[in-house]
């Protein structure tokens, strides 16, 4: 006797790629259903984040964020266009503000060519600065490929595919748990004034930050297959003043984080950040008195930077899985031939460019489950 389950796939979590997960299971013809634990969807990583669409350049060659990102990015743009949501092209230059600097960016554009992004130039100080007037760059690497845009809008329009295909995602809903049944699928706990349980054939996990904390309450997933995992806080501060730059403004990377940049949101405020500052749980506070710090490494790619102007912003904590002195590691989607549960995918270490990929890593997920 087939078993009848109430939904073909439960997605744990409504961020951007728990939604991207649905999506893609959604256009396979699956009745899905998306749980978030908050009042509305994308409140955690998805909405405090840069909502920059990242070429795909740092990422280390055959990686699973080489690929997505790339992938995703494609995928992102056609998306956007289709469902009018808001963005701008506006590329972005890496820049070298002294020789020292310029051998980053050379082993930068040969890790852009190598990951087949699309349109990458090498520009001179002089060019940079025809671009960008009051850059201060010895030599830069033009991305004409990144962006920005609406992520929250991005995320609504995932949500209503999801639902017109006749799916659902269903906000205060934290899940409580899950176990594999014996014929396949799963039952699924959830909270929230409603308690109920459910059954699905396939599940997904894509909390974000507490991906830890759901993988552990899925009785049967071994120990050793939960990742550890670390908070990474970044805070932005935004310029009080006119936006000196059209493009995105990155040095080149920091240590486990592509570091402090500059973009021109889609409101035409300049928003500089995140830092990187390691944190044993979620906190979104924002100490104005970081503003000096933020000058001075701002000041080195733009030496006006009127430092009592920059005002605290917001804050966002990614989901890490390599400490302060560890090598950063690759996305994880841990599927049955690592934990063993058949019809289950657990996502560890989604941070960026996780937004950037969220369509990609979608598209795998329902590859590899549906």
């Amino acid at each position: 006797m087939t078993q009848a389950f109430d939904f073909d796939a439960v997605v744990v979590g409504a961020g951007a790629v728990g939604l991207a997960c649905g999506y893609a299971l959604s256009q396979r013809g699956l009745a899905v259903a998306v749980l978030e634990s908050e009042g509305h969807i994308g409140q955690g990583v998805s909405s405090r984040n840069s909502e920059v669409i990242h070429g795909g350049l740092y990422y280390p060659t055959g990686s699973l964020k080489a690929r997505f990102c790339v992938t995703g990015r494609r995928l992102l743009y056609a998306f956007l266009d289709k469902h009018h949501v808001d963005y701008k092209k506006c590329g972005k230059l890496v820049v070298a503000t002294d020789e020292a600097e310029v051998e980053r960016l050379e082993a930068i554009f040969d890790q852009a060519l190598a990951n087949d992004v699309e349109g990458m130039e090498r520009l001179t100080g002089a060019q940079a600065r025809a671009l960008e007037p009051g850059l201060n760059v010895h030599a830069a690497l033009l991305s004409p490929e990144s962006g920005v845009f609406a992520s929250h809008d991005y995320m609504l329009a995932l949500q209503g595919e999801v639902e017109a295909a006749g799916g659902a995602v269903v906000v205060h809903t934290p899940f409580e748990g899950a176990a594999p049944l014996a014929g396949g699928g799963f039952t699924v706990r959830i909270g929230g004034a409603e308690a109920a349980t459910l059954t699905c054939r396939l599940l997904v996990a894509a909390p974000g930050l507490s991906a830890q904390a759901v993988a552990a309450r899925i009785e049967g997933f071994p120990k050793d297959q939960i990742p550890q995992g670390h908070f990474g806080k970044g805070v932005y501060f935004r310029l009080a003043a006119k936006a000196p730059f059209q493009r995105l403004i990155y040095p080149p990377p920091i240590h486990g984080a592509l570091g402090t940049h500059y973009r021109n949101d889609l409101g035409g405020q300049a928003v500089f950040g995140p830092d990187l500052e390691y944190v044993p749980a979620p906190d979104y506070s924002v100490d104005p008195a970081k503003a000096a710090a933020f000058a001075a490494y701002i000041r080195k790619f733009w030496p006006a930077v009127p430092e009592d102007l920059l005002v605290p912003d917001y804050a966002g904590v990614r989901p890490k899985l390599h400490g302060p002195d560890e090598p950063q590691p690759d996305f994880q989607l841990r599927g049955a031939d690592t934990h063993g549960l058949e019809g289950l995918m657990a996502l560890f270490g989604i941070e960026s460019p996780g937004l950037t990929s969220s369509l990609a890593i979608g598209e795998e997920v329902a590859r590899r489950l549906a």
